[in-house]
Formats: structure tokens, sequence, C-alpha cells
């Protein structure tokens, strides 16, 4: 491995669908950064701060579905809001690398492409909510939504319930998929889809091949945000 570590740290972002695998690639990623001696911050969205996470336990226990995705959308925003400033953009001013489980390409496919916003609001409002702090790098899980369901399932406790978005129906799950894939080819510089199908130790592989590739390897280690 070349290159030198950047004294900036770095934003990624996992999104997907359900059950694709976002969490237990992240905690594979964090140990891999942390073994390179670097600094990790996991986070998630919504929610990472005490006033993101109420808004999330309200999003997700569907309080808000009957006010409209547009009604969604802003309370991702607001959210997102106190979570860049409180912990995200303190945490890469220092350095650190910032793993964040759903960021913005979460709102443009549910709330957008699958909710319905229209893109000018979904982009006035993005440009509030986010500014500058882009991703570095979106890693998005790539999975039959049929398998995503059943293991979002399998993996809840019996006395809890689908939440929000989970609870829809197959077809919504359908469109999201297409939703993120068209979101990787309108942002290729940015984006990566990563095959969640294959046992979990190859999508860790596939990952940190990818951080490799874009951060440590010699002349790539240049950041290529991109919105």
């Amino acid at each position: 491995m070349t290159g030198s570590f950047p004294t900036r740290g770095r934003l990624i972002t996992f999104e997907g669908g359900e059950g694709v695998g976002k969490s237990t690639q992240i905690a594979f990623l964090s140990a891999y950064l942390r073994s390179l001696h670097l600094e990790v911050v996991v986070t998630r969205e919504p929610g990472g701060t005490s006033k993101a996470e109420i808004i999330r336990r309200a999003l997700l226990s569907g309080a808000f579905k009957s006010f409209g995705p547009l009604a969604e959308t802003a309370l991702f925003a607001a959210a997102r809001i106190d979570h860049i400033e409180k912990l995200i953009a303190p945490a890469l001013c220092k350095g650190a690398w910032v793993l964040c489980d759903r960021f913005m390409d979460s709102t443009r496919a549910y709330q957008g492409a699958n909710g319905g916003v229209d893109p000018e609001s979904m982009r006035w409002i993005e440009a509030a909510s986010v500014g500058e702090t882009l991703p570095d790098l979106t890693l998005i899980l790539d999975l039959d939504p049929a398998e995503g369901l059943l293991r979002a399932q399998q993996r809840r406790q019996s006395d809890e319930t689908p939440d929000r978005f989970e609870a829809e129906a197959l077809s919504f799950h359908l469109a999201l998929r297409r939703a993120f894939y068209d979101i990787a080819v309108t942002h290729p510089q940015r984006c990566r889809m990563i095959d969640a199908a294959v046992p979990v130790e190859d999508v860790a592989q596939m990952i940190k091949s990818c951080i490799n590739e874009r951060f440590f390897n010699s002349g790539t280690k240049t950041s290529n945000r991109e919105a």
C-alpha cells in the first residue's frame, strides 16, 4: 500500500435497501481502518445525535407517514443538520474517518425517487441540510429486496414489529433498489455498487479493496467528492 494518509477526515456513507448488511460491513471497515491507526467515528441516519435520535424514533414509528414524503424529507433534513453540525463536521475537521449508515442518498431514494418529492424541492432541501459536507465515497450494498426483507425479519426480536419502511410492500422495495442503482449510475465518481448477496467476508473484502484503491494507492488518495 502506497501513498500517505490524508490529514482531513473522510466521510464514507453506506446505502442500500432493507437488510443489505450495512451495519455488519461498517463494523468490518471500522476495524480495518483502526488497524491502520486511523480515528474512526461510526454513526447513522436518521440519528447520531440526541436530537436526531428523537426524530429517528418518530420517523421510523410511522407517526409522520400520513403527512407525506415531503414532510418526511423535511424531518430527515432537520435531523441531518444537527447530525452534521454536532458530530460529522467536527469529526472530519479533526481528521477522523466517519462511517455513516445512510445519508443523503437514502432521502433521494426513499422520499425522492420512490416517494415522489420533486427534484427541485429535493435539491433545495439537500443544499440547505448538507451544504459542502458531501461524502467522499458512497458504498451502495445491492441485494434482492425479497432476500433483504427476509434478513430484516430474521434480525428482529420476537416482540418487534417492522419499522415504517420495512413494512412497505415488496413493490416499494423493488423500486427502491432501482433508485439506488440510478444514483450509482448518475454519480459514478462518488458511488460504488457492492454485491451484498455473497458471503459477508467477501463483501468486506470488496469494500476493503475499494477503500485501498480510492484513498491509499498512489495517485488515488485525493477525494473525488461528487454530489
